[in-house]
């Protein structure tokens, strides 16, 4: 009998632990929290679980005395801090996030809110396993409202982060009896706060990409925007960049193989910027192709991918209207019966559209409806076995934005037509990922600025000074560049002092198409490492993107990224100015490699080649 009893309990233990372990799987693990000011979103980050839907069981309350809304989301921990933010814009005044329960797992979330705010306003969206908790009801989920996909355009005025500084109070240290007393006589004791500056990035949080055969599949959530894409020498590859995204540390700089001889990188190219670089010897191949809910996107190589596999359900093209903006900008808007799954390519001359799970369309309407608008020469193919093929012949200075509707079914081309309409237009070639015809470099004017020089010995590292570094890369940079057919004025040539406000008459009087200043960084922490590039004027942004570009991919150093930054020479200069800091010296192993032959003409070449992109690219 005793024997039987143990067996018992052996088993009774045994299962219980089961059903620990089994109710432990179904657990959320929220693993950040970010309120978004800009789009009114306050998104929790849960990791990727096959836990069933959570929504089910949210339910909202409001209470008065002080006015608020909370709701509970069962099954669920945060593995962060609690938080309380306190915000000083907007209708929401207070938000709290907690473990409000252990047994069972429950996380509860309070909006304290001005009177007047209607709380029913508040929407709790699923996106995967993260809770979208939207504060305000615009047409976020309405048929019309369209995401943009595509846009020609490097910078926008759309393109925008804030800081937003918000009132966190500060836990007791010590004993907690005090705080555990006051909670359960719900009194608001006096506590101490600190401010903290929250870096709000929008739109899309890329977390996930995923090499396959042929192309890349980038999973995220929110709208995923892509500029028209960029091809780069040596080594040969395409650069995608994504406006208003922000990057999971845990993907970023990393290198991922998608066959033999190709290779992709993501990073957070700038503050709110992504960049996705695919290293191929097929740049012209490779297109962006949408999921209908414009959060998942594949980098693919068109002519090589395999399309059954990129949607499971059909449909048919069932209406055609067009709107006229202004003068100059039109929009064609198809609407389909389904969402769709669509890849782009942009030529010079024309824009192609691959409707990959679109069979049907209504010829003699589709030409009715765009007769007398700038689309009138668009035509649609039938592509057998995969879908339709739309071409829309545009001009050569044109600028071209896609959108696609909230629920998939509707995609928008709007095209702007330029004031004066291209002279000599170009042939077209494939993809054409703005790279204009040559230029006569003889004609382009640069002025090289090497930071310090003579009594301004700048930073000390070793006994190493950063003068003679910046020198040293200067005139390499000039020969390269003199090689390439620019004309190049130096700040100094020499060991001499030059002042902020004669390197910028200099550049002045010289009258140049860019401004680049050479540095090195340091800081009071050794371990520090990686260039980075600055820039103050928005006309500045390009030339910064470029360049960094080229050095961040030339060097082996950390991608330290692009900085907004108001130093005197890029700030009073009139051209697009930046400042590269090409290493730190403050690091005795970077020290080491920057005053080496092999770091200094590399970073050279890099510099040289990123002017020689800019050029080709935006002038």
């Amino acid at each position: 009998m005793k024997k039987i009893f143990i067996l018992l309990s052996i088993i009774v233990i045994a299962l219980f632990t089961f059903v620990q372990q089994a109710c432990a799987a179904q657990v959320y693990k929220f693993t950040d929290a970010n309120f978004d000011t800009s789009n009114s979103i306050i998104v929790l980050s849960a990791q990727d679980t096959e836990t069933g839907n959570v929504l089910q069981e949210i339910k909202p309350v409001k209470m008065q005395n002080p006015s608020r809304v909370y709701f509970d989301i069962p099954s669920s921990i945060i593995t962060f801090p609690k938080q309380d933010w306190v915000v000083k814009t907007g209708p929401i005044k207070e938000v709290k996030i907690n473990q409000f329960s252990t047994n069972p797992d429950t996380v509860r979330v309070v909006l304290y809110y001005e009177n007047g705010f209607n709380p029913d306003s508040i929407k709790i969206l699923r996106l995967k396993n993260n809770i979208i908790i939207k504060l305000k009801n615009d047409e976020m989920c309405d048929n019309e409202y369209f995401h943009n996909t595509f846009r020609d355009e490097h910078s926008s005025s759309s393109d925008f982060y804030e800081y937003m500084t918000i009132t966190m109070p500060v836990e007791p240290s010590g004993d907690n009896i005090v705080g555990q007393i006051q909670e359960a006589f719900n009194e608001q004791a006096e506590q101490f706060f600190e401010k903290k500056e929250l870096k709000l990035n929008t739109k899309y949080y890329l977390n996930n990409i995923t090499p396959k055969q042929n192309s890349v599949l980038i999973n995220g959530f929110g709208s995923v925007t892509i500029e028209r894409p960029m091809i780069l020498a040596n080594p040969t590859r395409i650069i995608y960049d994504l406006p208003n995204t922000l990057v999971d540390m845990k993907i970023r700089n990393k290198e991922y193989r998608i066959s033999e001889t190709e290779t992709v990188k993501v990073g957070q190219f700038s503050v709110n910027k992504a960049r996705i670089v695919i290293t191929t010897d097929a740049v012209k191949e490779y297109i962006p192709i949408y999921s209908s809910d414009n959060q998942s996107l594949i980098l693919a190589n068109y002519q090589k991918i395999n399309n059954s596999t990129l949607y499971n359900t059909s449909s048919n093209a069932i209406a055609y209207n067009k709107e006229k903006i202004d003068s100059l900008t039109e929009s064609m808007i198809l609407k389909f019966d389904s969402p769709i799954v669509h890849g782009l390519d942009r030529y010079n001359d024309k824009i192609i559209f691959y409707l990959y799970n679109v069979s049907k369309y209504n010829d003699e309407n589709f030409k009715a409806a765009y007769k007398g608008t700038l689309f009138e020469d668009a035509y649609i193919d039938l592509m057998p076995k995969i879908g339709l093929k739309l071409t829309i012949p545009i001009e050569q200075d044109a600028i071209v934005s896609t959108y696609l509707g909230a629920d998939g079914r509707s995609l928008k081309i709007k095209i702007k037509e330029s004031k004066k309409k291209a002279e000599n237009p170009v042939q077209s070639i494939i993809l054409n990922p703005v790279v204009p015809t040559e230029h006569g470099n003889a004609t382009k004017k640069v002025v090289i600025d090497a930071g310090h020089g003579g009594k301004d010995v700048g930073a000390i590292g070793g006994g190493i000074h950063e003068k003679d570094i910046t020198l040293d890369v200067a005139k390499r940079v000039e020969k390269l560049l003199r090689k390439k057919g620019y004309s190049v004025m130096m700040t100094r040539d020499d060991d001499i002092y030059v002042s902020l406000q004669d390197r910028v008459s200099i550049s002045e009087n010289y009258q140049p198409d860019i401004f680049v200043s050479i540095h090195v960084n340091s800081s009071v922490r050794p371990e520090i490492t990686g260039v980075e590039t600055h820039y103050y004027h928005q006309e500045s942004i390009s030339l910064a993107q470029t360049v960094h570009s080229s050095l961040a991919s030339a060097v082996q150093s950390p991608n330290r990224g692009l900085f907004k930054s108001k130093f005197y020479v890029i700030n009073h200069t009139t051209s697009p100015a930046i400042l590269v800091e090409i290493g730190f010296i403050s690091n005795s192993s970077e020290r080491s490699q920057l005053v080496g032959e092999k770091r200094k003409q590399a970073t050279a070449k890099a510099i040289a080649d990123g002017v020689q992109d800019y050029f080709k690219q935006y002038k």
